[in-house]
């Protein structure tokens, strides 16, 4: 399911019994907001904030101006979108760099939140923005913590440095100044977790604060636990001064209390949202965007530049040749699959899409499993095959579904799809129109 899935649906379905009224009564607009307020209830959205939210929107909603308005509806769908931007902080907040390197990060919350994994996500995106992090092993007590973040530091091909169970303060301490040394300009500060909030931790938390010149403090809160993940926001910020939050586990979360409640709670901003397993799924968090996302508008800039960071340039203009050429294969139909898989999958780049969230889409529409299916046809394929699908008989199919595991059914539906989807180019080449299926 879409990011805010369950939420999406009903604020979806209450404007759309809105904007079918035409003009509006004051005393209709206020129904459709005491809605909205069961609506965020339900998503688990923090009572206190949820009542503000809906006096603040209502108290603009039934002005004059809006209910004497051509089209009032969208008038209140615009003060509701102006609202949820504001309620997550307004703009996107960006990571302090110290004016005296290294810059420190410095990472808590409680076990099982994912702070661990975490940790190499932002390494990632530190390196795609030119940065050369280092990753410090910071959790003593945990078993295995450190070979933990070992491996996903290999993964992420950043060093790990550790000095086994000694105080966590004083690897701190040693880690800045390898960093220092080596020419490390951010070390990211992998500290000790708890299954509860619990003294001892937030004492050694403060230790280190007070030993090491911390540029940031970020609290990983798991978004599935709502409004517990509120409530621990507010007790760790204080008692650290936390400087912003990053929500793990979105993509599992259709609910949305915790993403809408922690910023108008403890006045600290969402930096990033963990949105898959993947070290590379982390984003900066953009409220305006996230606003979009959940009034169905689509998020439209960031599906472009996820198609910035799966599709080089160069990629680019030799598809485009290809098309202009009509010599696309099945080879290069393969190669759209690599790229969509690497900007999140079909149903991630769809629930991207404005209005995709109104969109009747049958499940086996858009069947992950079916790609798979898709791919191990054509790699089953001879080279020979692949550039020139019109020589593959009965026999060829039988020989290819034997080594795919799939049916010869199978087969004929993608060389059909493969003919629609050239087909679908030499219009768009000639600037005709045509339907558009999407190959899975």
């Amino acid at each position: 399911m879409a990011l805010f899935g369950s939420l999406s649906e009903r604020l979806n379905h209450i404007f759309s019994k809105l904007t079918k009224r035409g003009k509006l009564t004051e005393l209709e607009i206020r129904t459709a907001m005491r809605e909205v307020r069961v609506a965020l209830l339900e998503a688990d959205v923090n009572l206190r904030v949820a009542k503000q939210f809906i006096a603040d929107v209502s108290e603009k909603a039934v002005g004059q101006e809006i209910l004497s308005s051509l089209n009032p509806a969208q008038q209140v769908i615009k003060i509701v979108n102006e609202e949820l931007i504001a309620l997550m902080g307004s703009k996107n907040a960006k990571l302090e760099v110290s004016p005296k390197l290294p810059t420190v990060i410095m990472m808590c919350g409680l076990q099982g939140a994912g702070k661990t994994t975490l940790c190499g996500k932002l390494a990632m995106q530190l390196k795609k923005q030119g940065k050369k992090p280092l990753l410090v092993a910071g959790d003593i007590y945990r078993p295995a913590a450190i070979t933990q973040l070992q491996v996903v530091g290999k993964n992420a091909q950043v060093e790990v440095f550790e000095k086994g169970t000694q105080s966590p303060v004083k690897t701190a301490k040693q880690a800045i100044e390898y960093a220092r040394s080596k020419g490390y300009d951010t070390v990211v500060l992998d500290t000790a977790g708890r299954l509860q909030i619990d003294e001892t931790l937030m004492q050694e938390l403060e230790n280190i604060k007070k030993e090491v010149d911390v540029t940031e403090t970020l609290l990983v809160v798991d978004a599935m636990t709502g409004q517990e993940a509120v409530n621990v926001a507010e007790t760790f910020n204080s008692r650290l001064e936390v400087t912003g939050v990053i929500l793990t586990k979105l993509d599992g979360d259709t609910r949305g209390g915790a993403c809408l409640s922690i910023k108008a709670v403890t006045g600290k901003p969402i930096k990033f949202i963990g949105v898959g397993e993947k070290l590379t799924d982390l984003e900066p968090f953009y409220p305006e965007r996230m606003a979009s996302r959940i009034l169905g508008m689509g998020d439209v800039l960031s599906l472009i530049e996820k198609a910035q960071q799966a599709i080089t340039e160069e990629d680019a203009k030799k598809m485009q040749q290809k098309m202009l050429a009509n010599s696309f294969t099945l080879s290069d139909y393969l190669e759209q699959f690599a790229m969509m898989k690497k900007m999140g999958g079909a149903q991630a780049m769809l629930s991207m899409l404005p209005g995709a969230g109104k969109l009747k889409v049958n499940e086996g529409d858009i069947d992950e499993k079916k790609m798979e299916h898709t791919k191990a046809i054509i790699l089953s394929m001879t080279k020979q095959e692949r550039e020139n699908p019109t020589i593959i008989d009965s026999k060829r199919k039988r020989r290819i579904a034997a080594g795919s595991g799939t049916t010869v059914q199978e087969i004929n539906q993608l060389l059909k799809q493969f003919e629609q989807t050239k087909m679908l180019m030499k219009q768009l080449k000639g600037g005709g129109k045509g339907r558009f299926r999407l190959p899975f």
